[in-house]
């Protein structure tokens, strides 16, 4: 393994029409493992492909130690046809390790994981000795993994030495103090315009009891309006210097952005939730030439929450087109399943999407009953705001928006049965927040399939299924 450190000198790197970050410069030593974190679209991938010599349109320069060893695995791995998401990733990061990297870099490398392969993937990276460069949103992995991170975010690449959640903690702690000093600015604005108000108030109370003492011809000191004058300019001067302060403090604020929040309104509340079974399947079987699951007896309450896991390949998406009436997947047995206008579907593709209609028409089409006032505060909800976010085109969304506007979809014509299909694939940290924000406050029954632990338990999970050889039971 190399001993010397990487050097990153003051590197800016954009699209023509944006700028991912500007004049980042970091030392990079051995045996560093390092997380870079951002949403979306800030140029994580892009960032491992200047380490790894990929992309070379970049301002700045990077010193490599001499024949130092670089293996990289992207997210989308298009070799290995056969072979399923995992399988790619597994193939690809064997090959990477055969060479004994230096510096290996991944790219999203738990999207397609299930659980077994997530935890043989962790500990292999923790016996890794070289230099780790992980682009990742997994916070499981970024707690268990690493010990420096990259934060993307504003244009800039933000450095920190130390845990995740040590790091979420400090810029909490930062953002609550910027914005008690915020509160308190406003308080003084307020004050200083109230004195302001009981100054001219005094000033005119004085002028007009001196203009009367006049005409009785008695001669009290007058209080003109000329302090009433020296208070307004005096307050003038507070105010622009508050004023100058909190735009500051604003400057500040917004380098340690922590997201927003989306508090939902469904169509349906838990009112409306009648109680039992929403779904029940007894003796069932499905598959396609052959059958993939047999003797399945499974059943639903109205409000429950199941997680189903299992191996990749083991039949977990086929279960869920069974479940959707897909009618390639041929069943047997007693299958007694919601209408299909009680089901809604969410997946990692934002299959409910059609590329070609707006924001605007993607839930107009759903409810054509709501004025447009009201769909415009529907998707406010969901941080679609500005006119120009609500005519874009969804093929012309990212990712965390076209997940934003599939949760729109479900909320404003609320299913009682919502099936999950490794949602939180691709998503960013923020975006899955979002994600979890509203599925939190969601009414109705949900089947999630995830290898992704800590979200299964942030929707409040409460009973779990495993496919196993064949078979379908409770995990217990």
């Amino acid at each position: 393994m190399i001993d010397l450190p990487i050097k990153i000198n003051s590197i800016t790197f954009g699209f023509s029409h944006k700028t991912c970050f500007e004049d980042f410069s970091a030392i990079i030593y051995p045996g560093t493992k390092i997380g870079i974190i951002g949403r979306n679209g800030s140029g994580k991938s892009s960032l491992l492909k200047i380490l790894y010599g990929l992309i070379q349109d970049y301002d700045g320069n990077i010193e490599m130690p001499q024949d130092a060893v670089i293996s990289y695995v992207p997210q989308t791995i298009e070799a290995f046809d056969s072979f399923s998401g995992g399988q790619r990733f597994n193939k690809s990061l064997t090959d990477a390790l055969s060479t004994n990297p230096d510096i290996l870099l991944l790219d999203e490398p738990t999207n397609h994981l299930d659980s077994s392969n997530r935890k043989s993937l962790m500990r292999l990276l923790r016996s890794y000795d070289g230099i780790l460069i992980v682009a990742t949103h997994d916070t499981e992995f970024l707690r268990n993994n690493i010990d420096v991170l990259w934060n993307i975010d504003n244009e800039k690449v933000d450095v920190f030495i130390g845990m995740y959640d040590d790091y979420m903690r400090e810029r909490g702690i930062e953002r609550s103090s910027i914005e008690k000093e915020i509160s308190n600015l406003n308080k003084q604005t307020k004050e200083v315009h109230a004195s302001l108000m009981r100054e001219q108030k005094r000033a005119k109370s004085s002028t007009t009891k001196g203009e009367k003492s006049i005409k009785q011809k008695k001669w009290p000191t007058i209080v003109s309006n000329a302090k009433a004058g020296r208070a307004q300019e005096t307050s003038g001067q507070k105010k622009l210097s508050i004023r100058n302060k909190r735009e500051d403090l604003y400057d500040q604020l917004s380098n340690v952005r922590l997201p927003e929040t989306i508090v939902p309104r469904f169509s349906i509340s838990s009112s409306d939730i009648r109680s039992g079974a929403i779904l029940s399947i007894r003796d069932g079987s499905f598959g396609y030439s052959v059958n993939i699951l047999t003797d399945i007896i499974f059943s639903l309450g109205s409000t429950e929450r199941v997680a189903i896991s299992g191996d990749n390949g083991s039949g977990k998406t086929t279960l869920i087109k069974a479940l959707l009436n897909d009618s390639l997947v041929q069943k047997s047995g007693d299958w007694h399943l919601p209408h299909s206008k009680d089901t809604g579907y969410l997946d990692q593709h934002y299959n409910t999407l059609v590329p070609e209609e707006t924001v605007l028409e993607s839930i107009e089409k759903i409810v054509p009953e709501l004025d447009h006032a009201e769909i415009r505060k529907h998707l406010n909800d969901f941080l679609f705001r500005k006119n120009e976010e609500v005519w874009t085109l969804v093929k012309d969304l990212s990712g965390g928006e076209k997940a934003r506007l599939s949760l729109a979809q479900i909320a404003v014509q609320t299913p009682r049965l919502l099936i999950l299909d490794e949602i939180t694939n691709n998503l960013d940290i923020e975006t899955k927040n979002h994600v979890v924000d509203v599925l939190k406050e969601y009414p109705g029954a949900i089947i999630a399939i995830s290898h992704d632990e800590e979200f299964l338990e942030s929707i409040d999970i409460n009973t779990r299924y495993i496919i196993k050889n064949s078979t379908l039971t409770k995990d217990i």
